[in-house]
């Protein structure tokens, strides 16, 4: 349970600084936006994305990954839309960089201060 709380507050953190970015397009309204987004986004990614990683298998063996990038800055936009004070300003553009660079960015911090809090 603690993991849990500690991966959505690093979610919660990755999120706010990409909404700084602005070459990104990311924009979020507060800090407190960007734990509901964060939240959001992981209940999305835990169901819906889970399902449609498994129905495009396949294709994700052909393109080689790329499907599940568009999976993930699909799921990334519709969080915005379900979300008020989460925005994108270049649309599907903003949401495939917004995507790639939360991922780049979680990657990070939950392999390298995850196992530093949990000890």
């Amino acid at each position: 349970m603690i993991g849990l709380l500690i991966t959505w507050a690093i979610n919660s953190v990755s999120l706010f600084v990409i909404s700084k970015l602005p070459m990104l397009g990311v924009e979020l309204d507060t800090f407190g936006k960007s734990m509901i987004s964060a939240a959001v986004f992981g209940i999305l990614n835990a169901t819906l994305g889970g399902i449609l990683k498994f129905l495009s298998s396949p294709l994700n063996w052909i393109s080689l990954g790329l499907v599940y990038f568009i999976i993930n800055a699909f799921i990334f936009g519709l969080a915005a839309k379900l979300v008020t004070g989460f925005r994108l300003r270049q649309g599907i553009w903003s949401a495939l960089m917004g995507a790639f660079a939360f991922g780049l960015l979680n990657a990070f911090l939950v392999n390298r201060l995850l196992p530093v809090v949990l000890g």
